[in-house]
This record gives structure tokens, sequence and C-alpha cells, in this order.
């Protein structure tokens, strides 16, 4: 965990609670200036965010409400620009624009970035900006997928606040059909191999007619 984790995550009613359950003290390591900052990217973090091909993305509304979305797409589509700023194409959805409303008025985000088969995550806090396609074509040839078929509406732009990887204790493992394909081949190979072999088995076995 970070100093920057801890000022974002750790309000004072989370600080509150963490003196009455007992695990205050556990955390208030974090507070100190010595402590690193944890606001940029390593090579790490860079490596784990370039090999996901979705996220979940939750925002708030200007009610208040939370709303959380997976944002699925190419491997890497989420680009690492820098250490300290991330950003996708916004392409043609459904037409609600629930999350593109909640950025307007509310620039904080929180991504929840999963590797289920190595049960790793990690969580990022932004603040992203909204940036039209006009005027704005080495940024959008950036973050652009020239294998989807639909064109994008916006760029957003994630300015990392803080980040932090999680305990794997709960992550449920589990694979992509990708992921399994290498395997999934060998074992069909080798049950073609056993039934041609159990049919010649079979034949070798049969008693010659006449």
């Amino acid at each position: 965990m970070s100093r920057a984790f801890a000022d974002i995550a750790f309000t004072d009613t989370v600080r509150r609670l963490q003196q009455q359950d007992g695990s205050r003290e556990t955390y208030s390591g974090l507070d100190r200036p010595d402590v690193e900052r944890g606001d940029r990217l390593t090579a790490a973090e860079a490596t784990f965010i370039t090999a996901r091909d979705g996220f979940y993305q939750a925002t708030v509304s200007e009610t208040g409400w939370p709303y959380v979305q997976f944002r699925g797409g190419s491997v890497g589509f989420l680009k690492v620009i820098d250490d300290r700023t991330l950003g996708y194409a916004d392409f043609r959805g459904n037409r609600q624009l629930i999350s593109a409303g909640n950025l307007a008025v509310n620039d904080k985000v929180a991504l929840f970035l999963m590797d289920y088969a190595n049960r790793s995550r990690l969580k990022v806090w932004a603040r992203a900006e909204m940036l039209p396609v006009s005027g704005n074509a080495d940024l959008a040839a950036l973050l652009g997928d020239p294998t989807y078929r639909a064109l994008p509406e916006r760029l957003v732009i994630l300015t990392v606040e803080a980040f932090d990887w999680n305990c794997p204790q709960h992550i449920p493992q589990r694979f992509t059909r990708d992921q399994l394909a290498p395997d999934l081949d060998a074992m069909r190979r080798r049950i073609r191999d056993l039934e041609q072999e159990n049919s010649e088995l079979k034949e070798f076995l049969m008693p010659a007619s006449g």
C-alpha cells in the first residue's frame, strides 16, 4: 500500500472505524512522509495494464449514486501513456451515456483490473478528462483500435492519483478460451490418437470371418 492510496481511501470516517476496529495502528505507518507516495506507475503496473482486455470502471453521478461499468476491448486497449496517465477511446455503445454523464460532473473514477488466471487485481484511482476526437488526431490514433469497426466518440484521459494491488485470497481462478486453447488442443489430439488406437485394437481382436 502507498501513501496516495491511504490519502484517498482512508477518509476521516474510515480512520475512525479503523480505530474502533483496532486496525488503525496497522495502517498508520502509511501517513509518514517518508512512505512512498505511490502515484506513479512502474513497469509492473504498465505490463499488467497492457495485458488486459477489460476492466471495471466506477463513476458517481451528481445525485451521489455510484455506477460500475465493464469496459472490454482488444488486449491493451487501455493505453499507458506515461507513468501518471492512462487513456482509452470511448466507442459508440447503447447510448445510455451513464459513465460519460457522470464524468461530466465528477471527474473522479476508480478502476478494477483483473487477471483471474493469476488471481491478481490492480485498483486505480484517477481523474478523468473527456476530449473530442476532432482536433486530437494524434491522441485518437494512439487510443483507437483499427481492428474495431466502430468509430470513437470521445477520448478519455485518466490522470492516476493512486493505485494498489489486492490480496488474491478471494479472487476466483478463471481462464479464458484463448488461455485454455493450447491445453484443449493437446487434449483433443490425445483423444483422437486414443480413439484411433482403440479402433485398430478392436479390428485386430475381431475374429476373422469364414
